[in-house]
């Protein structure tokens, strides 16, 4: 491993906590059959890894790539912290590709919702906010959960800048999922929808609260009237 990344490691090694650890290993769910089975936790609270990642913001591809292999949750986590604030910082459309690309390669590694949701919008919704967004469609159609996640989760961006066309079409497609994980990152788009626009979460939740997974339901009218939720729920609409 590189200089700057054996060091970046070692930081986060001295940050060990064995009980928070043990914690991480049930909440990501890591037993055999379950989505994070196999992972390992070294027990660190992500604003400390926040905070290392922020310096060593300089570490190069290679470097990040090389902690994205780890074993280590933490350490993928705060790979890709480093990235995100990279991407804060591009300002050249020449070196926003290049951490778009990057990512995108680097898939198979973002492996649970976490690592999603920490890096997704940061990275892949800033970039894609005014370019062509079709491959958004070809990753919720993913045999992969995690990139069926980041179709989703990515809109994010999106809809805090009032832009809500692809958080609706996407989590339509979506709506036939399986996974409880896409339930969840669905519902929780459509409801930060509704903080924009709740006519138009409405008339969504209209066309489809019959059909939505119970938790996709709960998570999407979360922010709506109570009296209206209970409509929801009772498919009184």
């Amino acid at each position: 491993m590189s200089l700057r990344a054996a060091e970046m490691q070692a930081e986060l090694r001295q940050l060990a906590n064995d009980d928070i650890a043990e914690h991480s290993q049930r909440f990501f769910k890591t037993g055999v059959g379950e989505y994070g089975y196999g992972d390992k936790f070294l027990g660190i609270r992500v604003p400390e890894i926040r905070n290392v990642a922020r310096r060593f913001a300089n570490l190069e591809y290679s470097e990040i790539a090389l902690l994205l292999e780890s074993e280590f949750h933490e350490e993928r986590l705060a790979a890709l912290a480093v990235l995100t604030v990279k991407a804060d910082r591009a300002k050249q459309e020449s070196e926003q590709k290049a951490i778009f690309d990057f990512y995108v390669g680097q898939f198979e590694r973002v492996n649970n919702w976490d690592l999603v949701d920490i890096s997704c919008p940061r990275i892949v919704g800033r970039y894609l906010m005014d370019r062509d967004k079709s491959c958004l469609y070809e990753w919720a159609e993913s045999d992969h959960l995690w990139t069926r996640r980041i179709a989703i989760i990515t809109t994010l961006w999106f809809v805090r800048n009032r832009r809500l066309d692809d958080a609706f079409k996407l989590s339509e497609i979506l709506l036939g999922e399986t996974h409880d994980l896409i339930h969840k990152a669905v519902g929780w788009v459509l409801r930060e929808c509704g903080k924009k626009d709740e006519k138009r979460l409405e008339a969504f939740l209209k066309r489809h609260y019959k059909i939505m997974p119970r938790t996709m339901l709960r998570y999407a009218i979360e922010k709506l009237p109570q009296d209206r939720r209970k409509q929801y729920l009772k498919g009184e609409i």
